[in-house]
Formats: C-alpha cells, sequence, structure tokens
C-alpha cells in the first residue's frame, strides 16, 4: 500500500516555492508516496485529507495560517503524521502563531549579510539524515539566525563570524534537526533559499533523508 505525502506551497515568490518542491515530488514517488499538491493553507482544515497523510512537506513562507488551519495540521502530526521542510518555508512561515513555531522549532528572526557563502559543520554524524556526510559549504545563501526550541536534536550547524553583525560572533546556530510533536516527527533544514541550494548534494541529500524519517 502506498504512503500518502500533502506537499503545500505558497507565501512569498522569493524563496521559490513551487520550484523547491518540485525537486523532491519525483524523489518521494520513487519511494512509495502518493502525493498530493496544494497551494491553498485550507487542505489543513480538510479532515478527511489530513487523516490520510503520513508526510506533510510544506513550503510556504511569510503567509497566515486561520485558527481551524493550524489545528488541523497540527492534530494531524500529533497523531502521528510526519512534517518536514526547509528554510523560510517551514520556520519563517505563520509569524504570529507561536504554537506552530512550537511544533516546528524554531523561527527565523535575521540572516546578517543577505546571501554569504559559508560553512556548515555536521554535528551529529552518526544520525540516519547525516551517515557518511561531512562538513560542506554553501555557496551565496541566507545563513540563518534563528531562535531555537532547546529541545531540538540538531544535527548540523554553522558559526556566525560576526563579520556581518558584531552581536552574532562565534555564535554556533543550528541548521539541521528534527523533534517530536506528539507521536509525529517534524524535521527542519534552515538551507534551501531558493531551488538552487538543492544543487548542494549534502543539503540535497539531508532533506531527502529528512523527508523519510518524518513519514509515519
Amino acid at each position: 500500500m502506498s504512503k500518502h505525502a500533502l506537499v503545500v506551497w505558497g507565501g512569498w515568490d522569493g524563496h521559490t516555492p513551487k520550484q523547491s518542491v518540485d525537486r523532491f515530488i519525483p524523489f518521494l514517488e520513487a519511494n512509495g508516496f502518493a502525493v498530493t499538491v496544494s497551494n491553498d493553507l485550507a487542505s489543513y482544515a480538510d479532515a478527511a485529507l489530513m487523516a490520510r497523510q503520513d508526510l506533510i512537506l510544506q513550503c510556504v513562507t511569510m503567509s497566515k495560517i486561520s485558527g481551524e488551519q493550524f489545528k488541523g495540521l497540527s492534530e494531524a502530526v500529533k497523531a502521528g503524521c510526519g512534517l518536514a521542510g526547509w528554510h523560510g518555508g517551514l520556520c519563517d512561515s505563520f509569524r504570529e502563531n507561536t504554537e506552530y513555531q512550537w511544533m516546528t522549532g524554531g523561527q527565523w528572526v535575521a540572516h546578517p549579510g543577505n546571501c554569504i557563502a559559508y560553512d556548515v559543520h555536521i554535528s551529529n554524524p552518526f544520525d540516519a539524515v547525516t551517515d557518511g556526510l561531512s562538513d560542506f559549504r554553501m555557496p551565496k545563501t541566507e545563513q540563518y539566525y534563528l531562535h531555537v526550541d532547546p529541545g531540538n536534536t540538531v544535527l548540523a550547524t554553522t558559526r556566525f563570524t560576526g563579520e556581518h553583525a558584531a552581536e552574532t560572533r562565534d555564535v554556533v546556530m543550528p541548521v539541521v534537526w528534527k523533534k517530536k510533536w506528539g507521536k509525529g516527527r517534524v524535521f527542519y533544514n534552515a538551507l534551501g533559499h531558493t531551488f538552487a541550494d538543492f544543487d548542494v548534494p549534502e543539503c540535497r541529500i539531508m532533506t531527502e533523508r529528512g523527508l523519510l524519517w518524518a513519514a509515519r
């Protein structure tokens, strides 16, 4: 029997949401998922649709979610459906909803220097998401400064140099993490500013593995 994945995209076009999720839909289908794609947060309030899902992949930035929509999403994850995403598509989605931020494990607050090159450190090389991967460099993308849940299981980090904001000097910031929300698994990758970030093999591989890990 196929698993089911709901892919929801939208919000700010600068994060190339449709092009980004399109990078992973063939991967999900190749791994046995029947994929439903939606450009409408109303999908979260469709109880019958949500009850069928084993995974929700979301890429929606700087948007608003209604109480009914958030309830449908949160309850589905708490019941065991996985939730996964990247960059602002998961952790800068609904700035006014603090419970959503608790569920996802963090919230974007800044990206000093805008698009810059920086290093990513694999801090937990023994996890299935990071197994076999080494530290790598991201070319010209946003280095996210986030407010982060200390309960997250952190898999990769980055160190801020302070060059673009003195307050960040030598701050070690989580880049990739996973956590639980009720019975559901949540995976997040702070990389993925645009679809081009996934041309970096480590960025793509961690995201693919994170999707499979999060799924019910």
